[in-house]
């Protein structure tokens, strides 16, 4: 998962709090310390329970009142029927799995709709620092270097789309995040592509 600053990770967290309606049932895949999730219990009223890899965070989560199992989600979801949640979540971490197409394909079938956002690896300053140092960028949303990054499969805006033209999976709805304030909407895509730091889709089968 990507190092973000407050203000980030707050405006990340409040988009994906407007997507989700009230009293929905939710999957949360790579939760973390359960942060989002319970903010979405707080506001929205939701049930569910989130997956992490990561024992320390399971605890973490457990000791904020979160319900989570520990597992990982390369490997399926395959405790799941289908159609089990409302919405399945998977913020900030789509680019640090093995097997995103699976990781995908499995939420799609546990959930009626996908919440997914992730760094966009087009944005201006990291193709301007490729373009100028000619090295790995390094940035608030990649903040790693190429030998200890977690994001192994980074991606862009246009790769998205693509990605699920070819799967026939449907984006419902699109958020743009840039300097700490969010767009909506299907944009110009090659703008959207060029100038958004970050990106959060809804999307469905």
């Amino acid at each position: 998962m990507k190092m973000q600053n407050k203000a980030e990770i707050q405006l990340n967290y409040e988009v994906v709090t407007d997507i989700i309606p009230s009293s929905a049932k939710v999957l949360d895949l790579g939760c973390g310390d359960g942060t989002l999730f319970s903010k979405l219990v707080k506001e929205k009223n939701i049930k569910g329970m989130g997956i992490e890899i990561d024992q320390n965070k399971v605890i973490e989560a457990l000791e904020n009142g979160v319900p989570v199992i520990q597992g990982d989600i390369d490997e399926g979801l395959k405790q799941f029927p289908d159609n089990s949640f409302d919405y399945a979540i998977l913020n900030q971490t789509l680019q640090s799995t093995e097997k995103p197409d699976l990781v995908t394909d499995e939420m799609l079938r546990v959930a009626k709709k996908a919440v997914v956002s992730f760094p966009n690896f087009a944005y201006w300053k990291v193709r301007f620092y490729l373009f100028f140092k000619g090295k790995m960028p390094k940035s608030k949303a990649l903040p790693y270097e190429w030998y200890n990054t977690p994001n192994i499969h980074l991606m862009t805006v246009n790769d998205f789309f693509e990605f699920c033209k070819k799967r026939n999976i449907k984006i419902l709805k699109s958020v743009y995040l840039t300097r700490n304030k969010a767009r909506s909407g299907f944009l110009v895509r090659t703008i959207t592509n060029f100038f958004s730091e970050e990106v959060v889709f809804v999307i469905s089968k």
